[in-house]
């Protein structure tokens, strides 16, 4: 069966997506996108010097999101955090980061040669997910390193866990220099109350954000929103011609202008609509007995400032369960994909085009599942220990990511790289956290913690073998 084929073998399913793009398979009103397929022909204007009607769509979205710019990101969040992180730096200097970022601001970081001063979230114990920053920790570093010329934090997390980033802007501000938002699970912010404000109106110069993770449209469609004059704008400009396609998709365009637009007309409804599925879903489950959804009661610890209620985090951390077998279940019984799952969760996502019977599918199937947990019928006695916090390690730097990737290496069995200097990426995908960065020593710790992840059926990925049973090192010997 090709490509093709499967897909709409899975479309035509009984399947139910809780998983991203978030129009979820239901923008019925959009056209045959073959129909609308073109290049920059006359009256159609040019992403890379746009001046007409695509300047008019930028606009309409930086209106809506109350940014002083807004620009069009075809080739997804990725290239928007690319042009971010290397419009504000010199070529080597060093940038504050956290350590939760995606692997995209470790590849900036990689093409700018930049010295990393890392930022980590604090961690969270009751489900085993990255808290937030807390802002002190980045007034601490900020003193500390009076080198640093910005500062980038994710916010919120693939989990939906979201860190004070006013209070972390007034502090990055202070020191006259720009703070990046990588707020690509956050498009939806900022357009109810029930959902958190958006960074964009909490003091970030530069936000990104994946429209197609949390909006109804196309993968791949992202926003870069800027604000404040801490930024050159021309610099920035430059950094999106390189790392956007010469041939950015119309279509992916006009589905952008297309959200947009239905947040203009319809956001209010739609979003109270949301809520109150959300609420109903919460009160639906709340008596579950051995499974637990986040809320909330999460704020005000770990560095929580707020908390995406739109993000499912179900856990299964005391019922003998893992996320695994949670998302295997609700899958080959119940007909519901899940976004991602792994240790002892499983993560759901929503948005405004998910419906009244995908909430009640999911809430009944969980209810069920937990009766069946409670009843010691499906119980298992393999339980996972391993959490999503205990991806976020404190590795000893060697050098920076570009020596070690430009320098001579070697390809060796993983119990016998202990010690050795890593010469590859190593993350755990989704969401593209890394374990491991090139020029770090590794450590017992790591290794083990990669092959429990392989094991526990995680995805593993930056390493050039697969399987992950090697890894790439620098022939440097450490003495």
């Amino acid at each position: 069966m090709n490509l093709y084929d499967k897909l709409l073998q899975y479309q035509s399913s009984e399947m139910y997506p809780f998983h991203m793009p978030g129009h979820k398979r239901r923008k019925d009103d959009f056209a045959n996108p073959f129909l609308i397929d073109i290049t920059e022909i006359e009256g159609f204007d040019n992403l890379h010097h746009a001046e007409g009607i695509l300047k008019d769509a930028q606009d309409r979205a930086a209106a809506l999101y109350h940014s002083e710019e807004t620009y069009f990101l075809v080739n997804g969040s990725t290239c928007g955090i690319l042009a971010a992180v290397s419009a504000c730096m010199t070529r080597g200097g060093k940038i504050l980061m956290a350590r939760n970022c995606h692997k995209a601001a470790y590849h900036a970081a990689y093409l700018r040669g930049l010295d990393i001063e890392y930022l980590y979230p604090e961690k969270e114990d009751i489900f085993g997910i990255n808290g937030g920053i807390h802002e002190d920790i980045v007034e601490k570093a900020l003193e500390e390193f009076q080198d640093i010329q910005a500062v980038m934090i994710t916010s919120p997390t693939y989990d939906g866990v979201v860190s004070n980033v006013e209070k972390i802007a007034q502090i990055v501000h202070r020191k006259g220099i720009p703070l990046i938002v990588d707020e690509a699970h956050g498009a939806h912010f900022g357009f109810h109350e029930y959902f958190p404000k958006s960074s964009v109106e909490m003091g970030a110069d530069l936000v990104i954000h994946s429209l197609h993770k949390t909006l109804p449209s196309l993968t791949q469609t992202a926003l870069l929103h800027v604000n404040g004059n801490r930024v050159d704008r021309e610099c920035l400009r430059r950094f999106l011609d390189i790392y956007q396609t010469s041939s950015p998709s119309y279509v992916f365009m006009a589905g952008m202008d297309s959200c947009v637009c239905l947040l203009e007309k319809r956001g209010g409804e739609l979003f109270e609509s949301l809520r109150r599925n959300l609420e109903v879903f919460y009160k639906q489950t709340e008596s579950l007995g051995c499974i637990y959804l986040a809320n909330h009661g999460l704020m005000g610890k770990s560095g929580i400032h707020d908390f995406d209620r739109s993000k499912l985090v179900i856990s299964v951390r005391n019922a003998g369960f893992t996320g695994n077998q949670l998302a295997n279940l609700l899958r080959n019984r119940y007909h519901l994909e899940l976004e991602m799952a792994g240790g002892s969760y499983g993560l759901a996502l929503t948005s405004i085009s998910d419906t009244e019977e995908g909430f009640l599918r999911l809430s009944e199937a969980l209810k069920e599942i937990d009766a069946c947990l409670e009843n010691k019928i499906e119980k298992n006695t393999e339980k996972s220990t391993l959490t999503i916090e205990d991806i976020v390690i404190k590795n000893e730097v060697w050098c920076r990511i570009h020596e070690a990737l430009e320098s001579p290496g070697e390809s060796v069995l993983l119990e016998k790289a202990e010690g050795k200097i890593c010469r590859e990426f190593v993350y755990l995908y989704p969401p593209g956290i890394p374990m491991l960065v090139p020029g770090e020593i590794i450590s017992r710790e790591v290794l083990g913690k990669i092959r429990r992840l392989v094991r526990e059926g995680y995805s593993v990925q930056g390493m050039a073998d697969y399987s992950a049973e090697h890894i790439q090192v620098m022939n440097t010997a450490i003495f």
